[in-house]
């Protein structure tokens, strides 16, 4: 079995919360991860006082992969010079070279993709061609027997109640490349609260079990949206041969502490061969 810690949206800057902060460090000890998933929007204002906040939190989780990837508030807003002329600086300079990236653990491949779009959609991002080729090579040299996991910061469905927003653009033929390179699951944030459902519920029809597309809300800022407003979130991903468990946590302002408040089992995806040409995929 795979454990995976997945928290987003942290905003360091004038939203982030400490106490939130201190209670993620808690349950990242107790839960002992194989690897920690924080699908971006690790700053406010892209600042590189936040990134460096970012990262000295970053420091303080347990010593296990760390997958990051950039949000929309990860690239400048208000600074147009710097998000047109070089706005992932502070985030390369800071936490990352790579914007787009694989990291391979034991059990595990996690596939992180950039979908901050600074200089054409700054809220609702996009991906494009090369980093879905990206994402199959990058499946196709792994063990036949790993998880296949996407880290993408923008959700490819739409949160029950509407509030977070439209997708990621071309949701539906990404979750489709997705489906056909094998994918086990795909984790992202963008919308402030926790969403989890599956891939078919864009792509209806098939026999198949989907993809489950789980979202985590805010998970150490002021800014919870929806049926999350007010409070932090977080997801303990829990993936066997068979099944996905998904059990999302709430900060309990009683104990300031991350606390389950339900058990999703999803059934995993047996893909067979799992080997697939980038040809089969980008259609």
């Amino acid at each position: 079995m795979l454990t995976v810690l997945h928290a987003s949206d942290l905003q360091c800057g004038r939203p982030f919360l400490s106490y939130a902060a201190e209670a993620l460090v808690l349950l990242a000890q107790q839960a002992t991860p194989d690897v920690i998933v924080l699908s971006g929007d690790l700053t406010q204002r892209a600042k590189d006082s936040e990134f460096r906040a970012a990262q000295a939190l970053m420091e303080r989780l347990p010593s296990v992969p760390i997958v990051v990837t950039p949000g929309n508030h990860d690239v400048p807003l208000y600074r147009v010079w710097e998000r047109l002329a070089t706005p992932f600086r502070n985030w390369q300079r800071v936490i990352s070279r790579e914007l787009d990236s694989v990291t391979s653990l034991p059990g595990g491949t996690f596939v992180a993709l950039n979908s901050a779009a600074p200089r054409r959609a700054i809220v609702n991002g996009r991906l494009d061609q090369h980093q879905i080729e990206f994402a199959q090579r990058e499946f196709n040299n792994a063990p036949p027997s790993n998880v296949r996991a996407l880290v993408v910061h923008h959700h490819f469905a739409p949160t029950t109640d509407g509030s977070g927003g439209s997708p990621l653009p071309g949701a539906k033929a990404h979750v489709r490349a997705f489906e056909s390179m094998g994918a086990d699951l795909v984790l992202s944030g963008h919308v402030h609260q926790t969403h989890v459902t599956t891939s078919r519920d864009l792509l209806p029809g098939a026999k198949e079990p989907g993809i489950p597309l789980i979202t985590c809300g805010t998970t150490t800022s002021v800014r919870g949206r929806g049926v999350e407003e007010g409070f932090n979130s977080l997801n303990l991903v829990r993936v066997d041969l068979g099944e996905v468990e998904v059990l999302p946590h709430i900060l309990e302002p009683s104990t300031s502490e991350f606390k389950p408040t339900a058990s999703i089992i999803l059934p995993r995806r047996v893909t067979g061969d799992r080997s697939t040409r980038t040809s089969d995929v980008i259609q």
